[in-house]
């Protein structure tokens, strides 16, 4: 009895260090990859707030959300009443904006990806994630070091040539044990630091453990700040297709 005890200590602890050394291989596009995927999930749906804040003013959105895969993504505001009914609809790389009050359809191209949603600063390119953060991009990575008590992968994202993105480079902070998120760099064409996306409150989220909230902190607009809380959000539940539509963006309930 003891020798078959001390022999699945031994097996136990193997397993421990090849699991470890096998994380120590990983290469920087498949660690993007594992958070990216982990944030994401097949899919997820719930309610989000966004708490939009300048030094003269500051108001919240609740959002309903639908994200399917990488491909599709539908958010509904639900309130305060004045922004109430206007949805975002994104499949592949097509996009749009349904505006209640004028009772019409706006299909975003690509070069207004860059400018703010409903005033928030997350552009639209961030909110709906037009870009693949793994495919648009190659990823080295820069550095490891300790973030906050936490072993970290500093990850930098140069676009691939020709890559319809928006950023000249990202740098993503990255947690070692499990691929959380920390934070995120976003520079522009010309090396320049513009703003900077800060996770926190890391807890238990449907079936993951991921950060529930997101803070974007434009550099040169002291003051200004976007916070996005997840309230009741479940992953990798079944959602109608039908939800992705055109006919279902210009639809209040």
């Amino acid at each position: 009895m003891k020798n078959k005890t001390i022999f699945l200590l031994f097996l136990l602890l193997w397993i421990l260090i090849k699991n470890s050394l096998a994380d120590e291989n990983l290469t920087a596009m498949e660690i993007v990859k594992r958070s990216d995927d982990l944030m994401r999930g097949n899919s997820n749906q719930g309610i989000y707030t966004m708490q939009i804040e300048t030094p003269s003013w500051k108001r919240e959105l609740k959002l309903d959300v639908h994200s399917l895969g990488q491909n599709k993504i539908f958010i509904r505001i639900l309130s305060p009443q004045k922004e109430k009914g206007v949805g975002t609809l994104r499949i592949k790389n097509e996009m749009w904006n349904y505006l209640p009050r004028v009772e019409k359809t706006i299909k975003i191209p690509p070069s207004l990806m860059l400018q703010p949603w409903m005033g928030s600063d997350f552009a639209n390119d961030d909110l709906v994630k037009e870009s693949s953060i793994v495919n648009d991009y190659t990823h080295k990575i820069i550095k490891k070091e300790t973030l906050e008590g936490q072993s970290t992968y500093i990850i930098e994202l140069i676009p691939k040539p020709n890559a319809a993105v928006i950023w000249g480079k990202i740098v993503r902070f990255i947690r070692k044990d499990d691929y959380v998120p920390l934070k995120e760099e976003y520079y522009s064409d010309d090396g320049k630091l513009v703003k900077v996306l800060e996770y926190s409150d890391i807890a238990k989220v449907s079936e993951r453990i991921i950060p529930r909230i997101w803070k974007m902190t434009p550099v040169h607009k002291p003051g200004h700040s976007t916070t996005v809380q997840l309230i009741d959000v479940q992953y990798n539940q079944p959602i109608d297709e039908q939800i992705f539509t055109l006919m279902n963006l210009k639809k209040i309930q």
